[in-house]
């Protein structure tokens, strides 16, 4: 996998590139915003881990500009800044996934994977035309966040998973096997029991949404809109 990792702290930088390096990821380093979206277009990395603290021009205005620009890669924002407010607007700028810092490295391993797989699996010919509204939720392509009304809804990338694999289909119950897939790929250590504890903490988020994710003995789970 390719990373483009835009980050100005050269720790940071030297420890990322060691430390993914040895997990099989080519991580090329961009320190300054302001080059950030010509580098980007010249490396077509599959995933960019973008900081939010950056010289001459910051992570939101990177974005920004590299969405104009019609660059599509999946993004995760890793950042210092841990509040729910800046996660939201980093989430309507166009980014996929948000990691606070200081992060674990296994976890910020998964979520590059995960981000790089979604992508792959969204860009070939045979799949789904995406996810469909349910009731009030709707999934914004762009942004890759699914939102109540106007909020985006605060969700795990396990829990959005999940919750996305259900919108692409509304009104059909979806195997707890193929969840499963679709929730934990690779990972041969989880027990299929696992997306029961995903459905669990989804099921109370939903609370207040008007739709309700139903579990279908024997056919696995649906998400549909209560009456």
């Amino acid at each position: 996998m390719k990373l483009l990792l835009v980050e100005d702290d050269p720790t940071m930088q030297t420890t990322l590139q060691r430390t993914l390096g040895r997990r099989r990821i080519d991580v090329r380093v961009c320190g300054d915003g302001a080059l950030a979206v010509a580098q980007w277009q010249a490396l077509e990395p599959d995933v960019v881990a973008l900081d939010l603290n950056l010289p001459n021009l910051d992570g939101l205005q990177v974005l920004a500009q590299a969405r104009a620009a019609g660059l599509r890669t999946p993004v995760l924002l890793l950042t210092a800044r841990g509040t729910v407010g800046d996660r939201i607007v980093g989430l309507n700028a166009g980014a996929d996934d948000y990691l606070p810092k200081p992060f674990d490295l296994d976890e910020l391993e998964a979520r590059l994977r995960a981000l790089r797989r979604r992508h792959q699996q969204g860009d070939a010919g045979d799949a789904p035309a995406g996810p469909q509204p349910v009731g009030s939720l709707r999934y914004a392509a762009d942004s890759g966040a699914i939102y109540h009304r106007a909020d985006v809804m605060e969700l795990t990338p396990r829990e959005l998973a999940l919750l996305k694999a259900l919108m692409m289909n509304p009104g059909h119950a979806v195997s707890k096997e193929r969840l499963f897939e679709l929730v934990f790929p690779g990972e041969a250590d989880v027990q299929y029991e696992a997306v029961e504890v995903v459905v669990y903490r989804l099921r109370k988020k939903l609370v207040g949404t008007g739709t309700a994710l139903m579990t279908l003995r024997g056919l696995g789970y649906l998400l549909r809109e209560e009456p």
